[in-house]
């Protein structure tokens, strides 16, 4: 791997000097702004080895940068080890930006050239790129991976399906009408959509495109009079495309876009600068374009009442199979034989006997010991190490069902522990718990609440820097904005209906890692003189270990959340259980 990836810089050196080129920046997205990419568009990963969901790679003619977040510093290091690429920490005090770093390598040139592919860069990205860069000369038209990657994998031609609304809960039409209500109120009359699952959301669609996201590779715009699917025609099934002609959708060639665009014929085309990529935005006259917020991320945020019962019904049963995974763990790993990957497998068979599984709906993280303080660590045959009974093995899993989309971490003690790895825990459970309790005015952000997680683990210094908190997708992406819960400021607001993760952790490098992590849903409250005010709903049944806990560390608030909720774990899903997996719920849920 390491000479490949050696010899595939020298190849694209090559084409950059053939086309004049000093620099050439490599994203982790595709042309509709996907976290989770078609292997058709993981052209940073094969330029680069890293295979992280985050990350950007920067190749000059005679160096090579990696930048990724906090969850995969540990990760990148391992995996750039041996070739020439630099590791850069994003977002630490000390590492450049992409713009320093290129400034400072190309500026022995007079007129340095920067390329990127401007069809998988959002125009708002590229266009601070371009101001920072200001040195530079950006050539936008280029995909050199279409030239020196030989065995390219082609765009998916996968079959989609319908999204019945047994489980969406409100009709297409009904999307698209409150949709054009928001374009007139904001002075457009169409909008062009390319995030996959808005697209998938807006026509109750859903597809395997994307490995773990049922989503499909398209674009949609949608007009006052109109909506055009621009979509590879081989992907529509006889029942899809019966569908859609009720729905007065009409099918364009995915290839098409572009063109259409570019002569739009209403007024003012609403695109989200955010999400929208480079080529697509700048196609359009300057006249016809209005930059802004797409309507339909907060209205997919916001879960229907048939939403809500679909989540609440998909955790009953993803209870189950983490329950009945957790009564075998201890005694199979203490029989020997037991992996990283085998416990990743044995928890997706169980899953995957439940009614309406559609599949994972991330790459599984088992983590034991060290492993766990990667923060998305994924076992490989390389990587793979027997877990034996003592220690914590961290395992944050999720699944698809038709009815919702599910994301636990529960970080579990196999025996023996150490001082340290209980008050860690401790701190990270009391993190978690008082997120839970929390109590905001409907409209608040995530930002203005994220320290709330955070406060017991500061206290004693430590702390972590990934997101506390992310939406989830109804039978959709795992990841879901606008909103967030995190330390950096993220201004979507919070409202009812609205699914969120709590999810503190402590990561100790060469150690251990703890995590733990429900689902929840965001309700109403109350009402004061002061306004509405939201609390959440646990959502995740699973029991939490108690074996690693400090009681003293716990206030009593703190040890009776933790008591009510193992109290309804366990009458909500012991009728469920057989006679031994009820009784290793008794006891797991037994009150402290």
């Amino acid at each position: 791997m390491k000479q490949t990836i050696q010899e595939r810089l020298t190849v694209l050196r090559q084409v950059m000097k053939e086309q004049g080129i000093h620099a050439f920046i490599f994203p982790s997205s595709d042309p509709h702004n996907s976290e989770y990419v078609a292997e058709h568009w993981k052209g940073r990963e094969w330029i680069s080895g890293f295979n992280g969901s985050a990350g950007t790679a920067v190749v000059t003619l005679k160096h090579a940068a990696l930048w990724t977040d906090s969850r995969y510093f540990i990760a990148a290091a391992e995996q750039l080890a041996g070739t020439e690429y630099l590791l850069m920490k994003d977002r630490l005090p000390d590492t450049p930006s992409i713009s320093e770093w290129i400034a400072q390598k190309l500026s022995d040139y007079e007129s340095p050239v920067v390329g990127v592919d401007g069809t998988v860069n959002t125009y708002a990205y590229l266009c601070e790129l371009i101001n920072e860069l200001n040195i530079a000369t950006f050539v936008t038209n280029l995909d050199p991976l279409a030239t020196v990657w030989n065995d390219r994998p082609s765009i998916p031609k996968d079959k989609i399906v319908l999204h019945s609304l047994e489980y969406a809960g409100e009709p297409t039409t009904s999307k698209i009408n409150r949709i054009r209500e928001y374009l007139q109120a904001h002075h457009a009359d169409g909008l062009l959509v390319t995030a996959l699952d808005e697209i998938a959301w807006t026509l109750n669609l859903r597809g395997k495109d994307v490995h773990c996201n049922p989503v499909f590779v398209s674009y949609l715009l949608i007009s006052q009079d109109s909506v055009m699917f621009f979509v590879n025609e081989e992907k529509l099934p006889d029942d899809v495309r019966n569908y859609l002609l009720e729905e007065a959708v009409s099918v364009e060639p995915y290839e098409a876009v572009l063109d259409k665009v570019k002569g739009y014929k209403g007024r003012k085309l609403l695109m989200d600068p955010t999400s929208v990529n480079y080529n697509l935005v700048t196609a359009v006259d300057k006249t016809k374009r209005i930059l802004g917020v797409s309507p339909i991320p907060m209205m997919k945020a916001v879960k229907n009442k048939t939403e809500q019962d679909g989540f609440r019904a998909a955790m009953l049963r993803d209870g189950i199979a983490m329950v009945k995974f957790l009564a075998w763990l201890k005694p199979a790993v203490e029989a020997g034989g037991q992996t990283e990957i085998t416990l990743d497998e044995h928890l997706t068979a169980l899953r995957a006997e439940q009614p309406l599984f559609k599949g994972i709906s991330f790459d599984t993280i088992v983590g034991y010991e060290a492993h766990g303080a990667i923060v998305h660590y994924e076992a490989t045959p390389e990587t793979d190490i027997p877990v034996k009974p003592y220690g914590l093995v961290l395992i944050d899993s999720g699944a698809q069902y038709q009815d919702g989309t599910t994301d636990i971490t529960r970080t579990i003690a196999l025996g023996s522990l150490t001082e340290e790895q209980r008050r860690v825990y401790t701190l990270v459970l009391k993190g978690h718990i008082q997120l839970d309790m929390c109590r905001f005015p409907d409209g608040a952000c995530g930002s203005q609440i994220d320290a709330i997680a955070r406060e017991s683990m500061w206290r004693e210094g430590y702390n972590y820097m990934h997101g506390t908190g992310h939406g989830v997708g109804s039978y959709l992406n795992v990841h879901e904005g606008p909103h967030q819960i995190r330390m950096e400021w993220k201004p979507a607001p919070l409202h009812a209906g609205m699914t969120v993760t709590d999810e503190p952790g402590l990561y100790l490098e060469g150690k251990f890692g703890v995590r733990i992590e429900n689902t929840l849903l965001i309700v109403p409250s109350e009402t004061t003189p002061f306004g509405k005010f939201l609390k959440f709903e646990t959502l995740t049944l699973a029991p939490i270990d108690t074996t690693p806990i400090i009681q003293d560390m716990l206030t009593p608030e703190e040890l009776t959340w933790l008591n009510n909720y193992h109290h309804r774990v366990y009458e909500t899903l012991s009728p469920y259980l057989e006679k031994n997996e009820k009784k290793w719920l008794e006891e797991a849920t037994r009150p402290l």
